[in-house]
């Protein structure tokens, strides 16, 4: 603080002795409020967006209605815009029939049915309760504060790495796949 006032006391050496009356300060502010500060000297007005287009005005101009005048009835260089519901992304792209199609297309894409998922056999259903079952049942047992006992801490962790360990032993290999002519393309 001492280190502040000295190097404020550099910066301003006729105030030295001079009070701060603060509530002038704030009575000043609030009467202020709300007016807009006179410009700097020089500075020129901003134009309204209806005249940004426009070429630069006279500065002899001798009326304050002359630069109205001069305004056309439609503004230079704007933008298009649209009544609502109209715009672009209202648009919406006609729907397609069959006779839209030439003999040459051969119509709409229809993807064949997915084959149905292969049936699990008793030891992957198994191996899969232990994977998801395992950690469900360590997060059941802090969320309802049961004690965790050796028994629930076996099955759990045990469930997941034991389930784990089978799904990986009994993923299928490359070298599995004898029947396999290659990995190119058959024609």
């Amino acid at each position: 603080m001492a280190e502040h006032d000295s190097d404020r006391e550099d910066r301003e050496p006729d105030e030295k002795g001079v009070p701060f009356d603060e509530a002038a300060a704030w009575a000043a502010i609030v009467a202020g409020y709300g007016e807009e500060p006179p410009d700097p000297p020089g500075a020129k007005p901003y134009k309204p967006v209806e005249d940004l287009a426009l070429p630069p005005a006279e500065e002899d101009a001798e009326e304050p209605g002359a630069a109205e005048e001069q305004r056309p009835a439609q503004p230079l260089g704007s933008s298009v815009s649209f009544a609502p519901g109209v715009g672009p992304r209202d648009y919406r792209a006609p729907e397609t029939s069959e006779d839209d199609f030439d003999e040459d297309d051969e119509g709409h894409f229809v993807p064949p049915e997915p084959p149905p998922l292969p049936a699990a056999d008793t030891t992957a259903r198994f191996a899969w309760l232990g994977v998801v079952g395992g950690p469900v049942l360590l997060l059941l047992a802090v969320l309802l504060g049961w004690d965790m006992t050796w028994w629930l801490a076996t099955l759990g962790i045990g469930g997941f790495l034991g389930g784990f360990a089978t799904l990986v032993t009994r993923m299928k290999t490359d070298d599995d796949e004898h029947d396999d002519p290659g990995r190119g393309a058959v024609v």
